[in-house]
């Protein structure tokens, strides 16, 4: 804000000059307040008005905003700008009262790659731990162009953040999670497991990760979808992220399965095929012996995945895996023997940790029973013979 008349160094320097001690307070005189007000106007924003402003924009046909030389690099900086206020929950509300929210959905259709990818940024921002508006995007149909993105957008960074948009979006949000399912969710999320790009591959196992947590009906359908091979396959991958996400998935699948002596109810705990079994056993194998000629950094770094690669292994087998003999599941000063709860810590935004609900665990651990009286959904056909 350079050049608007306004000597905001030099408030700073009156500032200091009042309260450095060396002199008791004063009343300020009428000239000095009416200075010091123009002073902290000049640098006060009006988020409203400026959030109209870029609705007015957003509400432009695209070949019109061409025709007088805005850039497709301009728009992204405007829509930096626009989630830069929709941080604040009452101004992601306030977005859809002033007529911005529709036109931000409209662009996740856009020709350019980078306004999509940065307009499905911004939904992300705005339905962040806020029910209200992830209702108003779902009446919205903005999960719609969200999928659309996901599973079938060229681009991969597209797809990347049209999945934490989706992510964000159903999360604690019964109807938006029903939606997914119908809309073939799992199938596009199997189809991101196959990606190249790591950061997809992540973001699609904490997605299901959640959703098996939240409907635990749903392991049989990702299990007949083929998911249990794939994240065996990821528990293998080159990064660490992907491996644990994987890892995490595999022990939400089998943390229940039935054993010799176990009355489990089967029909939301699949059991493997002994080849599958003797698969997952043999890579659980091979993450034991990597784990043990880690050095003692690595060991520290990996402490999650010690943990989960027992866990599984004492889910699967009833027994403790190789690496507790060895001393390795809890080193001192791990904290616990059992892997973190990380789902909330993945899906938790920065800035808005504080307005999440403390007894959405219970409400969904509370509905268990519900979900097992229900028959699954198949959604879209499995996996064809390898």
């Amino acid at each position: 804000m350079a050049g608007d008349g306004k000597n905001w160094e030099g408030l700073l320097k009156w500032s200091l000059s009042q309260s450095d001690g060396t002199r008791p307070p004063r009343d300020l005189s009428e000239e000095d307040k009416k200075w010091l007000m123009e002073a902290m106007q000049s640098q006060t924003v009006d988020v409203i008005k400026r959030m109209k402003e870029i609705t007015l924009v957003m509400q432009t046909p695209e070949q019109v905003l061409v025709s007088q030389g805005v850039t497709s690099a301009d728009i992204e900086d405007m829509l930096d700008e626009l989630q830069e206020h929709v941080e604040s929950i009452d101004m992601a509300n306030d977005l859809h009262s002033i007529g911005g929210l529709v036109p931000l959905l409209g662009w996740l259709k856009n020709s350019n790659a980078g306004i999509r990818a940065k307009a499905a940024e911004v939904v992300t921002t705005i339905v962040q731990n806020n029910p209200k508006s992830q209702q108003l995007v779902m009446e919205a149909n903005g999960l719609e162009p969200l999928l659309s993105n996901f599973s079938l957008d060229p681009d991969v960074t597209v797809r990347t953040k049209s999945l934490g948009a989706i992510s964000s979006l159903i999360r604690n949000n019964k109807p938006g999670i029903a939606a997914f399912r119908l809309a073939n969710g799992y199938a596009s999320l199997r189809d991101a497991l196959g990606s190249e790009s790591v950061r997809f591959q992540s973001k699609a196992l904490n997605l299901l990760h959640y959703l098996l947590q939240a409907n635990t009906s749903d392991r049989n359908v990702v299990t007949e979808l083929g998911f249990p091979r794939l994240m065996m396959h990821l528990a293998s991958s080159e990064d660490a992220n992907v491996r644990e996400a994987a890892l995490r998935g595999l022990f939400e699948l089998t943390k229940d399965r039935p054993t010799q002596n176990s009355e489990t109810d089967s029909a939301t705990t699949p059991t493997p095929s002994s080849e599958d079994d003797e698969k997952l056993k043999q890579i659980l194998q091979n993450r034991i012996d990597n784990i043990a000629t880690m050095s003692p950094d690595d060991l520290g770094a990996a402490r999650e995945e010690r943990q989960l690669v027992d866990s599984v292994w004492r889910a699967c087998y009833n027994e403790p895996s190789a690496l507790h003999e060895k001393g390795l599941v809890v080193l001192p000063g791990d904290d616990g023997e059992l892997p973190p709860d990380v789902t909330g810590k993945l899906f938790e935004p920065p800035l808005r940790a504080w307005a999440s609900n403390p007894t959405e665990s219970v409400g969904r651990s509370g509905s268990g029973e519900d979900e097992k009286k229900k028959s699954p959904l198949l959604l879209g056909p499995g996996p064809g013979p390898s």
